[in-house]
């Protein structure tokens, strides 16, 4: 028969299991609940090895937690440690690939190189003690980590690593999002206000006068609509991606639409199109047609006058469909590249303003291409010009 300790472990184990169980029934957080399982067998596996009869010779301390803790925090996909006297006697591989394989045995302090984690793992007794710590550079400089630390019954502790590296960045671009969106609808606003001003104290008396502000009034007037137009889009497009569009659109027949509705565009003129005879796209009609007129309009305000613009559709195999637009511009410094479909960013933000740009088009050309499912490239040479290149889907073999 087992005897009293060996009950005592196994009611112990069962509790922490139904603790661990409990924890994700009731949020859903698989990861606490393995480090709460993980903290239950560590106070097990301590009230056992107190329970062993006297004659018995001592085991060493590696030992004592024997392999089911180890078990355990190896099967957490986040890093987890088990300190004892500042040293880390077990660490899962998670922990190992982010801090080195070498920590096994090393001063905590050296193991998690950050003065904050120090810190907080050399003074244990602090208040609120269970607060997670915000650890950045760890790993790697633009890395963002949540250290949170747990005592066991035996002043053994856990450490466990969350990484907020994802969220951080969501964070930021919300928060950046907001800030340009504010500047961008912020500018023409105070323009607008500053002459309603001035006509206001007198300036609207003179005729030739007025109609030269109201001129003004009205092109930045227009320049806020078609910002909050194209932020309405964008917002829609993002509600929208994980629905794939499921009507068979006749790209050809939407380029020579769009081609038309820029007929009274300065260059309208330049654009040559090179159609090949191509299956339908399973897609949305008016978020295509967006997209042709965002790469085609880039083309025609970028490219250099008396220059064509190229837009050829042809065929990419038996299940894509290869839209690409090229101009012969000034092009594009390689440094930008990366950065062009991000909402706001311009390459001369000046040109940009002066032309009517809102510096949202390729960021909404980017997620509607992504909805549709299709891939999207931008090439360009310096002096040269850029070549805008879109992979999308045929109807009959498109996924959802």
């Amino acid at each position: 028969m087992p005897n009293s300790s060996g009950i005592k472990a196994l009611v112990a184990l069962g509790i922490a299991a139904a603790g661990a169980l409990a924890g994700l029934l009731l949020n859903g957080d698989v990861q606490a609940s393995l480090v709460m399982l993980v903290c239950g067998v560590a106070a097990v596996l301590v009230a056992t090895a107190g329970g062993e009869p006297a004659g018995q010779p001592d085991t060493a301390p590696a030992a004592a937690e024997g392999p089911g803790i180890a078990e355990v925090i190896d099967a957490i996909a986040e890093p987890v440690l088990l300190i004892a006297d500042r040293s880390v006697v077990a660490a899962n591989g998670a922990a190992r690939t982010l801090l080195g394989q070498h920590i096994l045995g090393e001063d905590v302090r050296v193991a998690i190189r950050h003065p904050a984690a120090a810190e907080r793992l050399l003074n244990p007794n602090i208040e609120n003690p269970g607060a997670p710590i915000h650890l950045v550079g760890l790993g790697t400089r633009d890395q963002r980590w949540e250290m949170q630390v747990n005592t066991l019954s035996d002043g053994r502790r856990i450490v466990h690593l969350s990484d907020h590296t994802g969220s951080y960045a969501t964070e930021r671009i919300r928060i950046d999002f907001v800030a340009n969106a504010s500047h961008e609808l912020r500018t023409p606003l105070a323009s607008l206000l500053g002459y309603v001003e001035t006509l206001e104290d007198g300036a609207g008396d003179e005729p030739e006068l007025r109609a030269r502000f109201l001129k003004i009034m009205h092109g930045e007037a227009r320049r806020m609509q078609r910002l909050i137009d194209d932020l309405i889009s964008l917002s829609r497009i993002e509600a929208e991606k994980y629905r794939a569009p499921d009507n068979p659109i006749s790209l050809d027949e939407l380029i020579d639409e769009v081609c038309l509705e820029l007929s009274g565009a300065p260059r309208a003129g330049d654009v040559v199109t090179e159609i090949a005879e191509t299956q339908k796209v399973r897609g949305d009609a008016s978020q295509l047609s967006q997209l042709l007129h965002n790469v085609i309009g880039n083309a025609m305000k970028y490219g250099r006058e008396g220059t064509p613009i190229l837009v050829s559709l042809t065929p990419e195999g038996d299940t894509m469909v290869r839209l690409s637009v090229t101009d012969q511009g000034d092009g594009i410094p390689p440094e930008h590249l990366p950065r062009l479909t991000e909402r706001f960013y311009r390459v001369d933000a000046g040109r940009s303003r002066t032309i009517g740009g809102t510096g949202l088009g390729l960021s909404i050309v980017k997620h509607i291409v992504e909805r549709h499912r299709g891939r999207f490239d931008i090439a360009s040479t310096v002096g040269k010009g850029t070549t805008v290149t879109i992979l999308l889907p045929v109807a009959a073999v498109i996924k959802t």
